[in-house]
């Protein structure tokens, strides 16, 4: 009885996961669906529209370029840091732990409202301070991926006995500590670009419609075309699960080193 009950709880998530993408990739597939049951004919035609439309690939591109310097800075800045508190300053642990509860603690509109009435009158151009957000944002999963890879690894002992043998502590961390914890590192800056590449509300609010990215193109497209937005959903959803799958590969690969 509990295994028919594990089942059919299983079996209820992935129907409540799935059902909604597979209507929208039919919606996305079909000719027409306004009428019938089900959808009239199939097409790809919608997905070569979208692929060849410059200003969805332009907003793409946005996009990307936006959420990578965001990620590689985010990764320059939080990586060292982290390493230096976890083996010089472990006291200051309690305020890496406050920054990433302070990192969730406000809502995407009351920051966005916050970082305009702050900034705007300042000067600094606005995707500044988008990526400035960004970068706060990934923080508790850069930290996180850093952290495990640290302890993993037995950082302070590498540290230690580097030292010993007479090496200095950068190029212990260039040469030993950065290149050992590098799969995840990289598989936490994956997750974090994932989450950066589907977000909607800073960047719309904070800079505007006027830099398009994909997510906003998405919005607009609802209201004009309900079979391009459900192939935008679709794209980003496979972009989304390579995203995913990659880090998650990384993981289980960093697992099976330590092991």
């Amino acid at each position: 009885m509990k295994k028919f009950a594990k089942n059919a709880a299983i079996v209820l998530m992935l129907l409540y996961l799935f059902v909604p993408l597979l209507a929208t990739l039919l919606y996305a597939t079909s000719t027409d669906w306004s009428s019938t049951m089900l959808p009239r004919g199939a097409t790809l035609a919608w997905f070569g529209k979208l692929l060849t439309n410059k200003t969805f690939l332009r907003a793409l591109g946005r996009t990307c370029i936006l959420s990578l310097i965001a990620v590689s800075l985010g990764a320059a800045i939080i990586v060292p840091s982290i390493f230096a508190i976890y083996v010089y300053y472990p006291r200051l642990e309690k305020v890496a732990e406050a920054m990433v509860i302070a990192c969730y603690a406000f809502p995407g509109v009351i920051l966005a409202f916050a970082l305009m009435n702050t900034y705007a009158a300042l000067g600094i151009p606005m995707l500044t301070v988008v990526v400035g957000s960004y970068i706060l944002f990934i923080y508790p999963m850069i930290r996180q991926g850093t952290l495990n890879s640290l302890r993993a690894i037995g950082a302070q002992t590498l540290m230690e006995s580097a030292e010993i043998l007479g090496a200095s502590p950068w190029t212990t961390f260039r040469k030993v500590i950065l290149p050992t914890i590098m799969p995840g590192v990289f598989s936490a800056c994956l997750f974090s670009f994932s989450t950066l590449f589907g977000e909607f509300v800073i960047i719309n609010l904070v800079v505007g419609s006027k830099f398009e990215t994909v997510q906003i193109f998405l919005r607009k497209s609802l209201s004009v075309n309900g079979h391009m937005a459900s192939a935008i959903v679709i794209l980003y959803f496979i972009v989304i699960s390579v995203i995913t799958f990659g880090a998650i590969g990384l993981t289980r690969k960093q697992k099976g080193y330590e092991a």
